[in-house]
């Protein structure tokens, strides 16, 4: 029988404008981002109202939409200036709005109707009652909480037709979506209200006390005891989610750098077109796999989707070996006459060392640099100041935006 499937949006996190061109050069259909309030991420870079501005307008000429995140848990003064907050986002031509209390919820209500409301992560929501009452309430989208598994969520479609985000790649939480307090008790930095310490990813260590002597009870070849869970990744999972109705596939990270949030955007995008084409006849690339591995992460699991995570999904034992490559320079411009490229250098990189390029729509190739030249046109061996300006062969075409990076 022929597998009937909706296309998901693919929604990228944005921490600063230059993460949100790039998360839509590189095949987001929209991203997430946070203004100078409200928000959970105070140490991301976030967005002035003039930053929304320019990154709604960009996002809109290539058909994305933008988000905004106003989901803080508020306290008593935390909501002042909501409302103008939220006519501005409208005036704006913001496409959303993501809240998790009812208070800024009935807030953006009354000061921008009809601006669309997503639910957040934060209010945990993990049943379709819970969903149908969010929709009756007025929300367009419900952001499940990461405690979900695939079974609830086909259940949850069978009786409600309101929107279903739901997280596919990045950190998990170790608490219960929006319920963590362990940085409030241990620097006086407030989870819920943007100040998270990451307390559960510090390293801990474990103690036998024999009077006045402490042993310590990890080896030393091993990692200290943590809390902390291992990444999501539901990369090879794809179909599942797409066809127990999730309507958008969340990529989490605005933390993350233009090398993260480019490739895996990047992944994520072919991942989901390809299967959509021919749903029966869907195969897997592994070159995708191979892709997700190139930038830092933890080592990855499927979270609650199919279990309940056991210890193998915490980051207990030995350190794992992750590999990384080094995000190394931007594509200003080429000219296919001379196949000359000019790039922003990032990272330092010279001639003889093998560097990958890659660019939207999945497109890759490896060359070795055998020319180096820098802004006056004097020959270099290396690239060695951030964010210099060099030239160099390419050995096939590539446009501006297009990445470099090295192993």
């Amino acid at each position: 029988m022929k597998i009937q499937i909706k296309k998901p949006e693919v929604l990228a996190p944005a921490g600063n404008l230059e993460k949100l061109k790039m998360a839509i050069r590189y095949g987001a259909d929209a991203v997430y981002i946070g203004g100078q309030a409200y928000g959970l991420r105070s140490r991301a870079g976030n967005f002035t109202y003039d930053e929304m501005r320019e990154g709604v307008q960009f996002a809109h000429r290539r058909g994305g939409r933008v988000y905004v995140a106003a989901n803080m848990v508020t306290h008593e003064g935390d909501a002042a200036g909501a409302d103008q907050f939220f006519k501005t986002l409208q005036a704006i031509g913001v496409d959303a709005v993501i809240i998790s209390d009812p208070a800024m919820i009935t807030i953006c209500f009354a000061a921008a109707p009809g601006l669309p409301i997503h639910l957040s992560t934060q209010a945990s929501t993990t049943n379709y009652k819970a969903l149908e009452f969010w929709k009756q309430l007025g929300v367009a989208r419900v952001v499940l909480a990461r405690e979900v598994g695939i079974k609830e969520i086909r259940e949850m479609r069978r009786h409600t037709d309101v929107e279903i985000e739901a997280f596919v790649h990045g950190a998990m939480c170790i608490a219960y979506s929006g319920r963590c307090t362990l940085s409030n008790h241990m620097v006086n930095r407030d989870a819920n209200r943007g100040g998270c310490a990451q307390s559960c990813r510090w390293k801990y260590d474990l103690f036998e006390i024999d009077g006045n002597t402490a042993k310590s009870l990890i080896p030393e070849d091993e990692e200290p005891f943590s809390m902390s869970a291992v990444d999501l990744s539901m990369l090879h999972h794809l179909p599942d989610m797409i066809e127990a109705g999730v309507n958008s596939l969340k990529i989490e990270g605005r933390m993350k750098s233009i090398h993260y949030v480019s490739t895996v955007s990047n992944v994520y995008r072919k991942a989901v077109d390809t299967y959509c084409a021919d749903p029966e006849h869907f195969t897997f690339d592994p070159a995708w796999d191979d892709e997700i591995w190139k930038v830092a992460q933890r080592d990855l699991s499927t979270g609650f989707y199919y279990q309940v995570p056991t210890e193998k999904e915490q980051l207990f034992g030995k350190p794992r070996k992750i590999p990384k490559y080094t995000f190394a320079g931007q594509v200003m411009s080429y000219d296919p006459e001379t196949k000359i490229a000019t790039l922003q250098q990032r990272n330092n990189f010279g001639v003889g060392e093998e560097v990958e390029f890659y660019g939207p729509g999945f497109v890759h190739f490896k060359q070795t640099v055998r020319d180096l030249w820098n802004e006056d046109g004097e020959p270099i061996d290396r690239a060695p100041n951030p964010m210099m300006t060099v030239t160099m062969h390419v050995d096939q075409p590539v446009e501006p935006y297009f990445l470099m990076r090295k192993k």
